[in-house]
């Protein structure tokens, strides 16, 4: 019975990883063929003054702050939490979750950039850009990525909090994040509300996986340790 469930969850974390990615390549079919341009237009468009592609809303201080939030999902910002992450859960002991951590980041850049150079998608075109760009549309890396590091650093330390409004504030937290950082590139002009939409599938697909995952690992020891992979039901102690 006890192998079943490994092999159930295991098999569930696969379906997961495999049905967002088969979403995010069907996504790309429709925008390939232009079914999605009417929405990604009025989207688009919606945060620019009417007539106006080339003027964002609101002042100027709100595009730096759109800039400063898109950020914290660009690859120099998420490389370094990442690490430092990692770093810290081997300080705890907790080889397990920076070893399946570190694994769903790189599963999920190379994933994103995979499926970049299938759909091969331009830039919006209708807007001005205000941020720089280096890589076709869809998906959105930063929407790609932040959900990876950010719902599963969620995980990670609200399974150590025995508080529960403590946890909540987490996932509450992680969430607005990721949808800031996604709004913030359609409002920056660099993607299609298609890419946003496409890159939060592929993402949340990914970090649910790596909750299946960490699941298991805490009720299960790392041959060879000293000590066991602290639970994540426990305290971070």
């Amino acid at each position: 019975m006890k192998l079943r469930r490994i092999e159930a969850r295991g098999l569930l974390a696969v379906a997961v990883v495999f049905g967002g990615l088969w979403a995010v390549l069907k996504a790309g079919s429709e925008v390939k063929e232009g079914e999605t341009g009417a929405f990604d237009r009025a989207i688009l468009l919606a945060f620019r003054h009417a007539g106006h592609p080339d003027q964002p809303l609101g002042p100027r201080w709100v595009q730096e702050s759109a800039r400063d939030v898109t950020a914290l999902g660009g690859f120099t910002v998420l490389t370094l939490i990442t690490l430092a992450a990692i770093a810290v859960l081997l300080i705890y002991r907790r080889r397990l979750q920076a070893l399946v951590f570190g694994v769903v980041v790189v599963l999920a850049q190379v994933s994103a950039e995979a499926v970049k150079l299938v759909v091969a998608r331009p830039r919006p075109d209708l807007v001005a850009h205000l941020d720089l760009t280096y890589s076709s549309s869809f998906p959105s890396g930063h929407s790609v990525m932040a959900p990876v590091v950010y719902f599963t650093l969620a995980v990670i330390v609200a399974a150590g909090e025995v508080r529960p409004a403590a946890r909540r504030l987490l996932v509450v937290g992680s969430v607005l994040l990721v949808i800031a950082i996604g709004a913030s590139r359609v409002y920056l002009g660099v993607h299609w509300p298609s890419d946003v939409l496409a890159g939060w599938t592929l993402g949340s697909a990914i970090a649910f996986a790596a909750w299946v995952v960490l699941h298991r690992l805490a009720r299960t020891p790392l041959v060879g340790d000293r000590l066991a992979e602290t639970p994540l039901t426990s305290e971070l102690d």
